[in-house]
């Protein structure tokens, strides 16, 4: 959803962005790199830190795109120009989702030496859940998503049939993990270079996503938990149907409430900003309309997700899209459910329906 208030946040590099291949200083030793998406959302932002580890010179990459020939090329494009001749010594993935993970076995592998492997550096959750959706797929496509989202009302033959279809849709992005890999966790301080950065869990737009502060530096590279135009896709997939991670992740922004107000967020996609407060409250606020509004649909009769779409999301949706707001329409009633303001009851079809707890 768009965020109509975005004039509340500053953006200090104007609209300067940096070109494909190209890194964009931001202080000495944190460079911006962007790379093209092929969906709606066109892009994700890639971060390069200075490094030192065990000795080595070099810079550590945070996410890695999705894996393309494109981007590949835009890698070796940055590699050869913005490097300043140094190795990359490490990989930080913030969470499993392939525009951040795809090209994580690539990037190990193509900077690994026989006497220093590049290690790739992420949460046990978000690399096991990687493991498993790049032989497979989580909650994306195939038999057990058609079906899920089916039983939200989604039952149209043509979307079942492009869902099903889509089978492929992680591994197509991610086809690869490494091997190894060293663990990321709430709380735990990172030394890159000659900053710290403390590692600090988001739930609920993935599994156990990790974003990044530096105190010392003033930043804050939020991976997907904060975004400045958008609000971050928060779903239920086929895995976990009676999941409830819009709770958690409304529970997770108190965590980054914490930060000093200056602090500048380097967000995966959008422009970095500051007003991280403001943009706190504007997501706080953004669920509490979606969740009233689903409330009241409940009141007023007996809702599935599939027909919560066009309340919820005011503008034609791909399929691509589709699956996504589908997933984000069932947390917010999961939400409303768990919580016991809704009840939910499956029918005769299949389909789950919610309505409104009646109150005496």
């Amino acid at each position: 959803m768009a965020n109509a208030r975005e004039s509340e946040l500053n953006y200090p590099l104007g609209d300067t962005l940096p070109a494909v291949g190209q890194a964009l200083e931001l202080q000495p030793g944190v460079h911006w790199v962007r790379m093209g998406l092929p969906f709606a959302l066109d892009h994700i932002n890639l971060w390069l830190l200075r490094d030192r580890l065990d000795g080595r010179e070099g810079w550590t990459v945070v996410d890695c795109g999705i894996h393309s020939e494109a981007t590949q090329a835009a890698w070796e494009q940055v590699f050869a120009t913005q490097l300043d001749g140094l190795p990359v010594l490490r990989v930080v993935v913030t969470h499993f989702h392939p525009d951040h993970m795809g090209l994580a076995h690539w990037l190990t592998q193509r900077w690994s030496t026989p006497e220093q492997a590049c290690r790739l550096w992420m949460s046990a959750t978000d690399y096991n859940l990687a493991r498993v959706a790049s032989s497979s797929t989580v909650g994306m496509g195939g038999e057990a998503a058609a079906d899920f989202f089916a039983s939200h009302g989604l039952t149209d033959p043509d979307s079942q049939a492009k869902i099903r279809a889509r089978a492929s849709y992680y591994p197509g992005m991610v086809p690869a993990i490494p091997a190894s890999y060293r663990r990321l966790m709430d709380g735990q301080r990172l030394r890159i270079g000659a900053h710290d950065w403390h590692c600090i869990v988001g739930y609920g737009h993935a599994p156990e996503h990790i974003s990044l502060f530096s105190e010392s530096l003033g930043l804050l590279i939020s991976g997907d938990m904060l975004l400045p135009r958008i609000s971050t896709n928060v779903s239920v997939v086929d895995v976990e149907p009676e999941a409830d991670p819009l709770t958690l992740y409304l529970d997770s922004l108190q965590r980054l409430a914490e930060l000093p107000e200056q602090t500048l967020v380097l967000p995966s996609h959008g422009k970095p900003f500051r007003g991280l407060q403001a943009r706190l409250a504007q997501l706080r606020e953004h669920h509490d309309e979606r969740l009233d509004e689903v409330l009241q649909a409940c009141r007023a009769k007996p809702c599935h997700a599939a027909e919560l779409l066009a309340l919820m999301f005011k503008r034609p949706l791909d399929l691509h899209q589709t699956t996504f707001a589908m997933g984000e329409a069932v947390a917010h009633l999961n939400a409303l459910w768990l919580g016991g303001r809704l009840v939910r009851e499956r029918a005769a079809d299949g389909i789950y329906r919610f309505s409104a707890v009646q109150t005496a």
